[in-house]
């Protein structure tokens, strides 16, 4: 048995049901995720659209961060699951730096690593993964991949030629697979960025930071001597007249 997960792109509507059932299946706690769903525009308005894209552990075959554990908190599972031992994990972040697809996060709480197991409790005991059931489009299709007759690899056999798992330069062998959605959502590097504008807006330059007709002295005196300009003759006079009101008793 290989498990394995597969994510239909043209079926996800963006919900995010399942990063929430994650966080509550898996106690995650709050600004750490073992899921998150990222999501892209593209093309220009008014041909726009707004694609998905669930991201998570992507159990590889070949795993850099089980090989570089020190301690073996991660480790594979006879159902080809890479799981995590918490109790064992001693907090280095070697396996943060050498996942290349950003899916191990430390746990604040526990400082030690994280990350999706497959709902690795919930499949000992004959269910599915919690992201999996609360999808309300079924886009999550999670199943054995070596056995020709389940879901997942029937689906696969459906979509030959347009499964596509992310980053397969790192030859990592993952058991991820994600069907439609194009390059664009894998692969960031497919996106053409225009020269001159950045990720929201055309790049424009300030003629100056703050007033132009003030400088750093007149914005530090402004509260006292409101907004005329001064030189340093004008400093001095003020400084001096500010010591003579204090000689005198002011206040």
């Amino acid at each position: 048995m290989k498990l394995g997960f597969l994510v239909d792109l043209n079926l996800c509507m963006g919900c995010k049901g399942c990063e929430i059932a994650c966080k509550v299946e898996n106690e995650v706690p709050l600004g750490s995720w073992r899921l998150r769903v990222k999501y892209i525009d593209i093309g220009k308005f008014p041909d726009a659209s707004r694609s998905f894209t669930p991201l998570r552990c992507n159990h590889c075959e070949n795993a850099p961060c089980e090989r570089i554990c020190p301690v073996s908190a991660l480790h594979y599972l006879e159902n080809g699951i890479v799981n995590i031992d918490n109790e064992r994990c001693i907090g280095c972040a070697g396996c943060m730096m050498a996942c290349p697809y950003g899916a191990i996060y430390m746990d604040p709480e526990t400082n030690t690593a994280d990350k999706c197991t497959y709902c690795a409790h919930r499949i000992e005991s004959g269910m599915m993964p919690a992201c999996v059931v609360a999808c309300p489009v079924e886009a999550n299709i999670f199943g054995d991949v070596e056995d020709d007759t389940s879901h997942i690899s029937q689906y696969i056999m459906e979509h030959q030629g347009a499964v596509q798992v992310r980053k397969p330069e790192k030859h990592t062998n993952p058991k991820h697979f994600y069907v439609g959605g194009g390059t664009y959502t894998l692969d960031p590097l497919a996106h053409k960025r225009i020269e001159g504008y950045s990720l929201f807006n055309n790049i424009t330059h300030l003629d100056a930071i703050g007033d132009k007709n003030h400088g750093v002295l007149d914005r530090f005196l402004a509260p006292f001597t409101g907004h005329s300009k001064l030189d340093n003759k004008s400093f001095i006079d003020s400084a001096v007249d500010v010591e003579s009101h204090e000689e005198e008793g002011g206040h």
